[in-house]
Parts: structure tokens; sequence; C-alpha cells
């Protein structure tokens, strides 16, 4: 078997393809491949971003309870990158809603990353779409993170941090966002939660602070 037959029965979809997401291909460095395995069509929704911390609290949990079934119940589609904590737990409940789930992972899309993530990758495999710019078989890396937060700013016309900390990644998408003149939204939390200093130092910033459903739908609409 040679090279072109090797990778010819992988799924992947280049800069020049016609179903390649027009606004992706708008941002800096936009990905020349993007692996994918689930459905393309899911890529034609309205679609949100949503990030935060890995180290998830009852505040975060509850935030993404109230907000992420009426996303879906407007028939926006939930993008976010797989990590462990608020990512995995929005593509949860969206995919408990029956709603889209669009994941943008930092490894080969055969890689399960954190491992504990397993089951939910499979469903979105199964029922919504799965996106990297890295070959199958590739392991994660640190630089990978960074890298693909760049796409999970760009494809959408909004980014949602629901927690995160002074340091935290979620803000390089919240930083992408901005650079591609996307919506950047934040949730507000308590001054001294150090899962609120990212968010509310955004807010600061000049993030729009979400504070009902009509918050995050408006930036989207008027998108």
């Amino acid at each position: 078997m040679n090279e072109y037959e090797k990778y010819r029965s992988l799924n992947f979809l280049a800069i020049c393809d016609r179903e390649y997401p027009k606004q992706l291909k708008e941002i800096y460095q936009a990905p020349i491949i993007l692996f994918y395995e689930g459905s393309l069509n899911l890529l034609n929704s309205p679609m949100i971003t949503i990030v935060g911390t890995r180290t998830m609290t009852n505040y975060g949990k509850k935030i993404l309870e109230e907000f992420v079934p009426k996303i879906i119940d407007s028939g926006i589609a939930v993008v976010s990158g797989l990590a462990k904590g608020i990512d995995a737990y929005a593509h949860q409940l969206a995919l408990e809603k029956q709603g889209t789930a669009i994941a943008v992972i930092g490894n080969g899309t055969n890689i399960s990353y954190p491992a504990e993530n397993q089951s939910i990758q499979k469903r979105i495999i199964s029922d919504g779409l799965l996106l990297s710019e890295y070959f199958p078989k590739s392991r994660p890396k640190q630089y990978h993170f960074p890298a693909r937060n760049r796409i999970l700013a760009g494809l959408t016309s909004a980014t949602l941090v629901v927690e995160a900390k002074e340091r935290s990644g979620s803000l390089i998408t919240a930083a992408y966002a901005t650079q591609e003149n996307r919506n950047v939204l934040a949730i507000p939390g308590d001054l001294n939660r150090n899962n609120s200093n990212g968010t509310n130092q955004l807010i600061a910033d000049g993030a729009k602070a979400v504070l009902k459903i009509d918050d995050i739908l408006n930036e989207i609409i008027c998108y």
C-alpha cells in the first residue's frame, strides 16, 4: 500500500473543499486539513463554543445545567474541546438533550484523551461530530491544545467561558476569539472564587457578562 492509498480512506476535510466551514477559513492560520468522525452536515448549524476549567465546581455545573438545555432548545450546536470538566459536561448535557455536540480535540480522532471521556467521545462520533487537525494515532502533546483553541474560537460566532482561573487555557480561546473579531461572553462569579478570577477579568476587559439565556442567544443571532 502506497502513502496515497494509506490515507485515502481517512475522513478529512481540506481547506479548499466546499464543506469546509467558511468562518474557520477566515481565521489566521486556518487548519489546512481537518480529520473528522461523524456528520459534517452539523457544521451548517448555528454554533457556540463553550469552554472552561478542568476543575469544574458545583457553580460551573449548575450554570451549564441552566444554559445548555436552553441553547439546545434554540437549535444551537455546542462546540467544545472535550477536556475534563466544563468541556466534557457541556458535551454530555448537549447529548442528553438530543442536541448537537461538536468536539475539537488535540490528538488523533481514534484516541480518547483524557481516557475518562472515551464514552462521551464515542457518542459524539455516533451522534455529533469530532474534529482534529492531527493525524489519527497522534498522541496528545502539550502544545497541541493552545493550537486547538484557535479552531474552537474560529469555528463559531461566539465563545462562552463558564469558569476559568487567572491562567486558564480557556482564556487562550477567548483571546483567539477576540483576535478574530468574534463575540466573547463570560459567566461572572464570586470575587473570592479562584475559578471565577479569569471570567471576571474577561468581563472587566470588555467581554459580555451572561446573566440570562438571551445574553447568549442575542450574540449568536446578531452575528
